[in-house]
């Protein structure tokens, strides 16, 4: 262990010196060290603690500059060239202050010179005169202070190594579970696009617009919480928002032309029933996305003013993963041809859902919609090609 004594007053810093050796001593004792004999000692004391000396503020940061390791400083504050503030605050600069103890001896008592050595940081301020039991005491305080806290730091640096290493763990295995759930939502949603006779397409066009129209709203409605996880689990979820089709009988869901009253009572179970699908689903360590994909499933056909289906909710009673995920379903549908249908032009299907002609949508969901236009234009021709 170093310390560094910085004083002009040469017979003061040996009797500093003293001071610091006694209580080494008792500190060897205290871990009980075995001492055969003074000599002994003090040849054990040059190899296990050092006391540096300087004379003067610029030795002193020259020394401490050039020393790999000082453990402590004793600091006055009246000395040529460089004085005390001038350490305190030059080692504060190179964030010294904050690795090693400074104790600062002086005679130049105030509250001021206090409250400035305080300020940049220094451990203990003793007056002279004093006393030789306070500065050894208070010495053996900064020295005993100064040991448990690089034992606490060394201990914070081990845990928090374990504690990275467990994160890191988690992450991969986070991440192998977010693939595995995304491999599910996409092998069922394509299975639904095949059992509709789609190409699959369908839901990589309603994801990109549901990701658009997710984003835009983020940005405009910031009341809704939306975080960019959620983003990611709505758009993932978007792709099963037909999943009940699968339970649709070929006659019913393939049939070309309009359908019957009976037969649009029937189609409309395709929420409730994917919801009971959905729920037989293992979806990994994510109830979070297994609720947004409920949410999509059964209410992406509920409708602002009430008049949706299936259970008739309106306004923010409708789940805000279910409204962006309608709309976007009900554009791609509009701009693409079906066996009951022709496709319509993109400025025909914005001005059809601005005017409600496919059910009421939020005036909030339409402004952002109205914002994003252009995005859905140029996503819709980039998937065409």
């Amino acid at each position: 262990m170093n310390i560094a004594i910085v004083d002009d007053d040469v017979d003061f810093s040996s009797e500093l010196q003293q001071y610091v050796i006694m209580f080494i001593e008792r500190l060897y004792t205290r871990y009980e060290i075995d001492i055969i004999n003074s000599d002994f000692f003090n040849e054990l004391l040059m190899v296990d603690f050092v006391i540096l000396e300087a004379v003067n503020g610029k030795k002193a940061l020259k020394m401490i500059e050039h020393k790999e390791q000082i453990d402590g400083i004793l600091l006055d504050l009246i000395m040529p060239e460089i004085n005390g503030f001038g350490v305190i605050e030059e080692l504060s600069k190179k964030g010294i202050m904050k690795k090693v103890p400074v104790m600062i001896i002086s005679s130049e008592i105030s509250a001021e010179n206090e409250n400035i050595c305080f300020k940049y940081g220094v451990f203990d301020f003793i007056g002279r005169p004093f006393k030789t039991s306070i500065v050894r005491k208070r010495v053996q305080n900064m020295i005993n202070i100064y040991v448990y806290k690089n034992h606490l730091e060394q201990q914070v640096q081990e845990q928090t190594a374990v504690l990275r290493k467990a994160y890191e763990k988690l992450e991969k295995q986070k991440e192998r579970v977010e693939k595995l759930n995304k491999d599910i939502l996409d092998m069922l949603g394509t299975i639904v696009e095949f059992r509709n006779l789609e190409s699959g397409e369908h839901i990589m066009r309603v994801k990109g617009y549901t990701k658009i129209l997710a984003e835009k709203f983020k940005e405009l409605y910031p009341e809704y919480n939306l975080t960019d996880e959620m983003i990611d689990n709505i758009v993932e979820a978007s792709a099963l928002h037909d999943l009940g089709k699968i339970s649709i009988p070929d006659k019913i869901l393939l049939k070309p032309g309009r359908l019957t009253k009976e037969e649009f009572e029937y189609m409309k179970l395709h929420t409730v029933k994917g919801c009971e699908l959905i729920q037989a689903v293992n979806l990994e360590q994510s109830e979070e996305l297994k609720q947004i994909c409920y949410d999509i499933i059964r209410y992406h056909h509920e409708r602002y003013d009430g008049k949706g289906y299936p259970d008739g909710l309106k306004g923010d009673e409708i789940p805000v993963s279910a409204q962006l995920v309608s709309l976007a379903d009900v554009y791609d549908a509009l701009i693409n041809e079906r066996c009951y249908k022709d496709a319509f032009s993109n400025e025909k299907a914005f001005n059809m859902i601005m005017n409600g002609e496919c059910g009421t949508f939020s005036p909030k969901l339409l402004e952002t919609f109205k914002q994003v236009r252009d995005k859905f234009e140029r996503f819709a021709i980039e998937e065409r090609k």
